[in-house]
């Protein structure tokens, strides 16, 4: 299945011709954060819900068009992108346009986007999360991957999921015929912090039972 065959196509955007009261009573009508906006049936922009209930009924959308949100994706852009611009424009709502025009043919939902992310071997292959903490300039994908692999594992997706102080925190989907724990401690060895915890880490249930040796030590 393509990230286009995805497509909404019933609700048609609002011509600026018309008044603020149409777009009220469309957001009364559906859950969407946005509508989209043509001007002689080309997209120039999405209003937001909360800004139109701040308006009156009677006026023009057009005398408000200093209020679109322009933001938009086309058919081919990558459904990874397509994610990322939901985020960036905190809506629930994408429009799709034509590759090379401004012709709006639909948008996308949130909801079916994220279904689609969902049916991905990110999430739906069986495989261990592992999250790892680097220097922002001492790791690279090319070396996780390589970790990886010469201890017989897969990586089924990977990417940044959080950057702060210098640091770069790295989340790894890993499947394969493997000891986990060999990968674990494989990655220590380069310098890696594993910061998920995981039931197969030898290393921290040595630490544990080190850490229960001595509490039961100093409370002879």
């Amino acid at each position: 299945m393509k990230i286009t065959d995805f497509i909404i196509k019933d609700i048609d955007p609002l011509d600026e011709r018309l008044l603020m009261g149409d777009a009220q009573d469309l957001f009364s009508q559906t859950t969407y954060s946005h509508v989209p906006i043509t001007r002689n049936s080309v997209y120039v922009g999405c209003l937001n819900e909360n800004d139109v209930h701040c308006h009156e009924a009677e006026e023009l959308i057009a005398d408000n068009a200093h209020m679109y949100e322009i933001f938009f994706v086309r058919t081919d852009t990558n459904w990874l992108n397509v994610l990322e611009a939901f985020a960036q424009n905190n809506t629930n709502l994408m429009p799709v346009l034509d590759e090379s025009t401004r012709g709006y043919l639909g948008y996308y939902e949130l909801a079916d986007v994220m279904t689609y992310f969902n049916n991905t071997p990110f999430l739906n292959e069986h495989g261990s999360i592992l999250v790892i903490e680097h220097g922002i300039h001492d790791y690279s994908f090319s070396e996780i991957s390589q970790i990886v692999e010469s201890n017989d594992g897969k990586v089924l997706g990977a990417f940044i999921s959080k950057i702060k102080n210098e640091v770069a925190q790295i989340s790894i989907k890993i499947g394969g015929n493997t000891s986990f724990n060999t990968i674990l401690q494989a990655f220590r060895r380069y310098g890696y912090v594993v910061i998920s915890e995981h039931q197969e880490d030898a290393f921290i249930k040595d630490l544990r039972e080190r850490s229960q040796y001595l509490e039961k030590y100093l409370n002879i």
